[in-house]
Order: structure tokens, then C-alpha cells, then sequence
């Protein structure tokens, strides 16, 4: 009988799991709504947001009862949004678990950084934000414009959309994503007089991503930046 019990408990918790994973809502309405609430010109109001926390814990936990098999269904689109806004979303935890801290580079250790923290749960492990951006989603998608979406919680860093990113809406959103972040003057400018172009030093750090989609870092910012700029581009220097 006891045993009995216990096949009938994990066989209610394995069709509750899978009824949570296939249940995930794909337009991340949760974790949009949270980000236009807190998010401002890019920038996050964390005070307000670890005053509301349960939104972003419940989206959290959403994410990570989704389970392998069934994102592999998912169309291209759909499984990269769903990875960069759990990039984010575990960025934006990590920041309020550690809460105030100056800058994000003050979480962790010398050998142990932000970056390095097991905090994001997916497909039923723990692993860490470099190992989601660079053991999966920059092996695994060859989208260089991802770099635009992924907010790394710095200042140097492209700005948080306030609103989730949609398989649907995809390419649409990380071109404007590239044309918002190539038009912030402090970060990314083209001196027409000098024939130079001063980027992020994103697209040093990832040159081979752009090279490889486009050619050359040049060839790649040109689309984003505005019409004025885009003659000089081709005659001028990193």
C-alpha cells in the first residue's frame, strides 16, 4: 500500500511539472509587466523592484520548470527570447539578492564573480550567466545581435528594454535594440572629422561574433547607425 502511495506521489508531481512546463506563457506577460513597472530610459529602479519581488521569483520559477524536450519544440525564435530574458531576469535577481551593492562587479569574489554565480535554474540544474551566454546561447544561435539584448547589469552595457523579448517579435525588437544602443552617443559615435568610429568595447569582446555575421565590426554597426553617419563608415577606423 505505502508503496502504492508513493508511485501515485511521483506520478502526480511528474504530470504537475510537465503541466507547469507546458503551460509557459510565451509572451513573458509577467515579466514584461514588471520591467515597464521598474524600468526607465534603461535603467532599473531597484529599490521599487525589492519592494515588489514576487513577480520576478514567480517568472523565475516559471522558467525553470520548463523542460528540455518541450523547449527543443519551440520555434528558433521562441527558445532565444526565452533565453535571453531568463539571462536577464536572473541578472536582475542576482543584483537583488545583493542588494544595495554599488555595481554588479561587487557580487562574488576575485575568482568568482557575478558572472561565475550558480544562479540561473534551467532544464533542472543550476548554472551560472557566462555559461548561458557562452556555452549556449552564442554557440548555439549565431545571433550577434543578442549581444544588444543581454544586459550584463553594468554601465557600459546595452540598456534594459522595458519589456520582454517575444519569439514573434524578435528580429524587430533586437534591430531596434541595435539602433537604440549604436545611437547612445557616450557609448558608440562616429567622429566624421577624425574618420574614426569609437564603439563599445562589447565589439571588441566579441568581435568574432560580429566578423562572422557580417564580415567585419564596421560592416555589422553600419544598419544602426542613423543616416548621417552611415557615408563615413566605410572610409573610417576602430
Amino acid at each position: 500500500m505505502k508503496n502504492g502511495i508513493r508511485i501515485l506521489l511521483v506520478l502526480f508531481g511528474f504530470i504537475a511539472v510537465n503541466a507547469s512546463a507546458a503551460q509557459f506563457d510565451q509572451t513573458h506577460a509577467m515579466f514584461s509587466a514588471l520591467l515597464k513597472r521598474h524600468v526607465k530610459d534603461g535603467r532599473v529602479d531597484y529599490r521599487a523592484l525589492k519592494a515588489d519581488p514576487a513577480p520576478l521569483r514567480l517568472y523565475l520559477r516559471k522558467a525553470s520548470l520548463v523542460q528540455e524536450g518541450e523547449f527543443n519544440r519551440w520555434s528558433k525564435n521562441d527558445r532565444l527570447a526565452f533565453l535571453l530574458n531568463l539571462y536577464n531576469a536572473a541578472t536582475l535577481q542576482l543584483i537583488l539578492d545583493n542588494y544595495p551593492v554599488k555595481s554588479i562587479k561587487d557580487i562574488g569574489g576575485f575568482f568568482s564573480g557575478p558572472w561565475k554565480q550558480k544562479v540561473v535554474k534551467l532544464f533542472g540544474e543550476t548554472t551560472t550567466l557566462d555559461q548561458l551566454e557562452h556555452g549556449i546561447i552564442r554557440p548555439n544561435y549565431s545571433e550577434a545581435r543578442a549581444h544588444f539584448a543581454l544586459v550584463c547589469g553594468a554601465k557600459g552595457c546595452p540598456p534594459l528594454r522595458p519589456e520582454a523579448y517575444l519569439g514573434v517579435r524578435l528580429d524587430n525588437q533586437l534591430d531596434e535594440q541595435g539602433r537604440i544602443f549604436l545611437g547612445q552617443s557616450q557609448k558608440n559615435r562616429v567622429d566624421a572629422a577624425a574618420g574614426r568610429v569609437y564603439l563599445s568595447p562589447i565589439f571588441s569582446w566579441f568581435d568574432e561574433d560580429f566578423e562572422k555575421q557580417s564580415g567585419s565590426v564596421l560592416n555589422f554597426v553600419k544598419p544602426f547607425f542613423g543616416k548621417a553617419h552611415v557615408a563615413y563608415l566605410p572610409k573610417s577606423k576602430i
